[in-house]
């Protein structure tokens, strides 16, 4: 009984999730709107709304049983020009961390500007594409230099259970053009649910535990001075590639 019940309350959370971006776009950000701001202001406030709705299904899944969660280093978040670099082993990362976090950014997939139950919050909060890489990075980097927070998965998509962490060059370019405060967080699952090549309805014989460490931030020094700025782009992204592995080594047996 217990399975069938997270099973019907992972689609009942799912659900509330897609009619909650659906109600954000056609009533609450018009409303906001109304407010005399600036359009970083307007920005500001839609992230804050986004980041209490994520925060209330995180609650409400965790209120259900269908998932328990830790976080450790909360304090080190939220801070001016910070760049949080994280892996990605569910489908509720993204979620998971704005959940913790009053104002953020985000890079988000192309694809979701035009799902109705997304394109409302993506807009309003000022997230940005990834449709066009070289736009994405110069936005981002300006984003960092102006004082803003950001998360990026450097692996591009959800990981695969077992396979080596093969990351994207972007978060690195990203990190050092802006010289931003690079803060890593861990991001584990046990069991496993929720991943790349699982569906939502695939859920695991248990509640499933979510678990977020975050790590001191990173120093660039060593990287900004390697010249050309390519080759410092590969180190640094190497650099972090080998740091998750390790992270996931310790957490998990034999990385899995």
């Amino acid at each position: 009984m217990n399975y069938y019940w997270r099973l019907f309350a992972t689609g009942l959370s799912f659900t509330v999730f897609g009619l909650g971006g659906f109600i954000l776009w056609i009533l609450v950000f018009p409303l906001l709107s109304l407010i005399p701001s600036d359009q970083h202001q307007k920005n500001l406030r839609a992230q804050w709304c986004v980041h209490q709705s994520f925060y209330c299904f995180i609650g409400l899944m965790h209120r259900l049983g269908i998932m328990t969660y830790e976080i450790e280093g909360l304090e080190k978040l939220n801070k001016p020009g910070q760049l949080i670099i994280a892996n990605h082993p569910t489908l509720i990362d993204i979620v998971f961390l704005i959940s913790r976090i009053p104002a953020i950014n985000c890079i988000v997939k192309e694809k979701l500007w035009h799902n109705p139950f997304t394109k409302g919050p993506i807009i309003n909060a000022g997230y940005i594409s990834n449709g066009d890489p070289e736009a994405m990075i110069s936005q981002s980097v300006a984003y960092l230099k102006s004082g803003g927070k950001m998360i990026i998965f450097p692996e591009g998509t959800r990981s695969v259970q077992g396979q080596q962490y093969k990351f994207q060059r972007s978060a690195a370019r990203i990190a050092l053009q802006a010289n931003a405060r690079v803060t890593p967080v861990t991001i584990s699952c046990q069991p496993n649910t929720l991943s790349k090549t699982e569906k939502w309805y695939q859920i695991p014989k248990q509640a499933f535990h979510l678990s977020m460490q975050v790590g001191n931030d990173m120093v660039l020094d060593e990287f900004l001075a390697i010249q050309p700025q390519t080759i410092a782009v590969r180190r640094f992204n190497q650099y972090l590639q080998d740091y998750f592995t390790q992270k996931r080594e310790h957490s998990e047996p034999n990385g899995k």
